[in-house]
């Protein structure tokens, strides 16, 4: 969780308003790296979104310029396969939405900031 000046705000929220939960630890997701989709002022690209990837949605990610398939040990990023859970930049997911390929969303594993990218219903239809 992140501390400002030492102290720790309030526990990060879900869209459905309760405490957020994990997203996955294996891989190990999350822009903090520690499993959730929590974020804070350096995380420009807003990694709130769990999702259940699927083989469509890495195709269309790999055509945006961001191939999550390929393994990348110096970052220790082991690639993903379809099935797996990750923490999504809200803004690439709003991009498969509209293109008819966003995975499915772990509701309980989304950060509450997502819903300034998406709306609850949009988030619940997906995949």
């Amino acid at each position: 969780m992140i501390q400002i000046n030492g102290v720790h705000p309030r526990p990060p929220h879900n869209v459905l308003g309760g405490e957020l939960q994990t997203c996955s630890l294996d891989p190990l997701t999350g822009f903090y790296r520690d499993g959730c989709c929590d974020t804070g002022p350096d995380d420009h690209g807003a990694h709130t979104i769990c999702c259940i990837v699927t083989a469509e949605f890495l195709a269309f990610s790999k055509l945006a310029g961001n191939d999550l398939t390929t393994p990348m040990p110096e970052y220790g990023f082991p690639g993903l396969g379809a099935g797996d859970r990750w923490c999504l930049c809200a803004g690439r997911w709003r991009e498969a939405f509209e293109a008819g390929a966003a995975p499915e969303v772990v509701l309980e594993a989304t950060h509450e900031s997502a819903l300034d990218v998406a709306s609850l219903e949009e988030l619940q239809s997906a995949g």
